[in-house]
């Protein structure tokens, strides 16, 4: 390795490492304003004024005509003769109902062997074998084994899966978005605060009207492209966290 080459490793790792120092300090200082605070909650904003958000586009059937009918008391796609109270339109408020438990195990082996011999040699050539090999060879090879070549592979692998996960949750979601086909593009957010622990709940994806009960609930796995994340922040989350050098000392490091 040249001396150019370990010149700019040194400097690229000096330069991580001063990144990672700031982005430490910054992080412990605002810890250690926190220091005997509860976490904050967020504040409620519109989802749609969120930095990086993006509406949904799906693929959408081909748009039907709709058929008026001015003298009938009968509404196309309507359920009942009275207004509708479930969420159909943005803005309005709808309860998810998350029931997850989910358990798998997978279990895989497989094993390789295999085995090689490979021998030649050269007894008789019009009689130049004995003088030419004398020449070319060392003393004491013989004609009749030049090669002899074997070869060993042995492979035997494990792996093994084993996960059991239950969650029991309801949260509010609101409609952010109507699409072409009718769906509904949903997102909720909720924070709980407990002493010094904040448990945050999100959930987006899309569903359909025809889904929704008439108690204006949707059950989670009817919803499409669902993101739910369930997390937290707080005291016993950064106790369970590894601290900002060891997480730098498991990325830089190769082994």
């Amino acid at each position: 390795m040249s001396a150019t080459t370990k010149t700019a490793r040194i400097v690229r790792f000096a330069m991580i490492a001063a990144a990672a120092t700031s982005l430490t300090a910054c992080g412990a200082a605002s810890r250690i304003a926190d220091i005997g605070k509860a976490p904050e909650l967020s504040s409620i904003q519109d989802p749609q004024a969120k930095p990086g958000y993006q509406p949904v586009s799906l693929p959408m059937p081909t748009p039907l005509p709709t058929e008026r009918n001015p003298n009938s008391l009968w509404r196309t796609g309507a359920k009942a003769f009275f207004k509708d109270q479930r969420a159909s339109k943005v803005g309005d408020i709808m309860t998810i109902n998350i029931s997850i438990n989910d358990s798998a195990k997978v279990a895989d082996e497989s094993k390789r062997s295999r085995a090689n011999t490979e021998a030649a040699g050269m007894p008789n050539l019009f009689g130049l074998e004995g003088a030419t090999l004398s020449r070319v060879l060392p003393a004491g090879a013989s004609a009749s084994n030049l090669v002899n070549l074997n070869s060993n592979t042995s492979n035997d692998g494990k792996g093994s899966v084993d996960r059991n996960e239950k969650i029991d949750l309801k949260v509010a979601a609101l409609v952010t978005q109507t699409l072409p086909n009718g769906n509904l593009v949903i997102q909720g957010h909720q924070e709980v605060r407990v002493n010094f622990e904040v448990r945050d709940l999100q959930i987006h994806g899309v569903i359909r009207p025809e889904d929704i009960t008439a108690q204006n609930t949707v059950s989670y796995e009817k919803i499409a492209e669902a993101r739910i994340s369930y997390g937290g922040r707080g005291q016993i989350t950064d106790v369970q966290q590894p601290r900002y050098g060891q997480q730098l000392y498991d990325i830089i490091m190769p082994f």
